[in-house]
């Protein structure tokens, strides 16, 4: 219909859309074993779906030496978050990843065998099949700007987070949080590692 004459449109008004962020803790999800009894896995994310995942985000607990699976059309990015870490070896490189190390990238196809330097581990891995994504050390303080359409922080050690505008908010140690619609920067006081993806999908 047209407008009626004499009558003044109210302003149109915007509103922004709010997204809460998820929160996992690391210890609130059941470890499944590894098919070669070298470790353990916990899955914290799995987007759009756990079946059909284009990001895949887990924590990985390392007893022994062995192979990892294989993952084709998959991009790995892998960081050590406890213990003394491992040395990589990837299609005949060796990559030396400790805690205080930054995040490795390989293909998921890649043929790659682990060795613990002295001791179990943690490792975070986040895992992308056919996304854009990346996983970079947190510095304690500084703001981060996501580069994907989500994003999120697993952190190590518990502090507070702000993101954007936000007011800021508890976080708890050895946990993910996840923000689907991922805000313009985000700062975290205390250590862990920044996560971005963009698989179109939301939990």
């Amino acid at each position: 219909f047209g407008a009626c004459a004499g009558v003044q449109a109210a302003p149109l008004r915007r509103y922004k859309s709010v997204v809460q962020p998820l929160t996992v803790r690391t210890a609130d999800v059941a470890a499944q074993p590894w098919k070669n009894g070298g470790g353990v896995a916990r899955e914290l994310l799995a987007l759009p779906q756990r079946s059909d995942w284009r990001v895949r985000v887990s924590v990985a607990d390392v007893a022994s030496d062995g192979d990892f699976s294989t993952f084709a059309g998959v991009a790995r990015w892998f960081a050590v978050v406890e213990g003394a870490g491992v040395v990589l070896t990837i299609d005949g490189r060796e990559h030396r990843c400790t805690r205080d190390g930054e995040a490795l990238s390989f293909a998921g196809d890649a043929h790659t065998s682990c060795r613990l330097i002295d001791g179990a581990t943690r490792d975070l891995n986040l895992m992308l099949r056919g996304a854009r994504g990346a996983l970079a050390r947190v510095v304690a303080g500084r703001a981060w700007r996501p580069r994907e359409r989500a994003c999120g922080l697993y952190a190590t050690a518990a502090g507070t987070v702000r993101a954007g505008d936000e007011a800021p908010a508890p976080m708890p140690a050895h946990a993910l949080r996840w923000w689907p619609v991922a805000p313009a920067t985000v700062a975290f006081d205390s250590s862990g590692w920044w996560l971005d993806a963009d698989a179109g999908a939301t939990p």
